[in-house]
Parts: structure tokens; C-alpha cells; sequence
């Protein structure tokens, strides 16, 4: 669903009116989508007794204080919190944290037929944000659409190599990760039990700092890299 995926391709027809991407905008935010947003930097602590505890590490522009903040906890039927604040936010994502359901992903608009489009109205759609130009017809700009979804949900391809044998470049294994995975999460994306009997890993690629270079299952991967899983003797 749109909730849980890690990213949303909003593709538009680059020749009409663009209140049709503000009608799709409000659907997804009633539904509770935030597009193209982190969660607000605000901790929120429900308690039992004690009443509003109310900081802020920074100044507060957007309509925030600690009024506004009692008002909102008390609609819904909060008496005793410790907030604060750690960023500047508005109401709304205030009321976001409260609720605590919201989802936090990436959008990608795609304008397609921009081959019926004049220079200077390309240079109008250049002006947003977050969009990618193509033409499904011609084959124009696809490249650039796979490379901007492929960095949005920070994907990464890992290599397998069979003892003995090439690396299998055809089928890649996919990690989703913000940060660099390690070669236990490689590990468990294969198979749950593999990382039993792990001894270490020889690893080639951008990680390695000399290849091949022998492993342990803390090291973290890059895009790429080219991974040969070592069991335990025995095993």
C-alpha cells in the first residue's frame, strides 16, 4: 500500500493543468502520507501525574508554545506530558506527532510527454522540486527516472560469488538501507540462518580496502561490492 512502500512515483501528463497533482497531494495527505518530509525532531512522553512539561532547544516560528501545545494535548485528552521540542515545527506537525501514524515518504513526480512541451514551459517545469521530466514514447530521460528512484530509496545492489566461481552479476541482491548495511544484514536478507554459521567474508568493491579483504559480519557494505560468505569449519 501507499502507507508502507519506500517510495511514491506521482507521473502526471506534463501538458495539463497542475491541479491535478494538488488533488493527488491532498488524497495522500488525508490518508496520513507526509511527502517528502522527515519525522518532526519532538519527543512526546505521556504520564501518569505531573501535568504539561514543555521545552524547546529552538526558537519556535511557526506558531508553537507552550499554550498552543496545552490546547492541543488537551483536545486530545492528554493531561500529563513532557514535550519537547528539538526543532521548529508548525501545529499540524505537532498534531502529526500526537496522532503518531503518519508515514514519511519520498515522492517523485514524473511528467511524462514532455515531447509536446516548448522550451519555455520546460523551463517552468525545471523550476520544482523533487520531479523528473520524460517522454514514455520517445525513451527520453528514463535513465535519469531510474536513477533518482534508485537514490531516493537508498538501494543498493550486493554481489554474491560462489568459492570458486564468478561473481553473479545478473542478479543482485537488494538491500534498502539509509545508512550502509553490514554483511550480518546481507546475511539475513539471504536466509535467517546463514549468519550461524559464518566464519567471515571476503569482500570486493568500494568497502574493501584491499580485494579482496577478509571480513567479519560488522563490516559495512557499499553499492556494488562483490561478497564471498565463508562458513565455519564443520558446518
Amino acid at each position: 500500500t501507499a502507507r508502507t512502500c519506500n517510495m511514491i512515483l506521482v507521473v502526471l501528463d506534463a501538458g495539463k493543468p497542475l491541479t491535478h497533482k494538488k488533488i493527488i497531494e491532498m488524497e495522500l495527505f488525508g490518508f496520513g502520507i507526509r511527502m517528502n518530509q522527515t519525522p518532526p525532531d519532538v519527543k512526546l512522553v505521556k504520564k501518569e501525574s505531573g501535568g504539561i512539561g514543555y521545552q524547546e532547544s529552538t526558537v519556535q516560528t511557526k506558531g508553537m508554545n507552550i499554550d498552543v501545545a496545552r490546547l492541543v494535548l488537551k483536545e486530545y485528552k492528554i493531561s500529563c506530558a513532557e514535550v519537547i521540542l528539538r526543532e521548529d515545527i508548525s501545529v499540524d506537525q505537532f498534531i502529526d506527532v500526537i496522532e503518531g501514524n503518519r508515514s514519511y515518504i519520498p515522492v517523485l513526480y514524473v511528467f511524462n510527454k514532455i515531447d509536446s512541451l516548448t522550451i519555455e514551459e520546460l523551463d517552468i517545469l525545471d523550476q520544482m522540486p523533487n520531479y523528473v521530466a520524460i517522454s514514455s514514447q520517445h525513451g527520453w530521460n528514463i535513465e535519469e527516472l531510474m536513477e533518482n528512484v534508485w537514490e531516493r530509496c537508498n538501494m543498493l545492489r550486493i554481489y554474491t560469488k560462489p568459492k570458486g566461481q564468478a561473481p553473479d552479476y545478473d542478479a543482485p541482491v537488494i538491500l534498502h538501507s539509509a545508512k550502509n548495511p553490514s554483511i550480518e544484514e546481507f546475511c539475513n536478507r539471504l536466509h535467517r540462518n546463514i549468519i550461524k554459521d559464518f566464519s567471515h567474508a571476503l569482500v570486493w568493491g568500494k568497502s574493501a580496502k584491499h580485494q579482496p579483504q577478509r571480513c567479519g559480519k560488522e563490516h559495512l557494505l557499499e553499492d556494488e561490492d562483490i561478497v564471498q560468505l565463508c562458513k565455519k569449519s564443520g558446518s
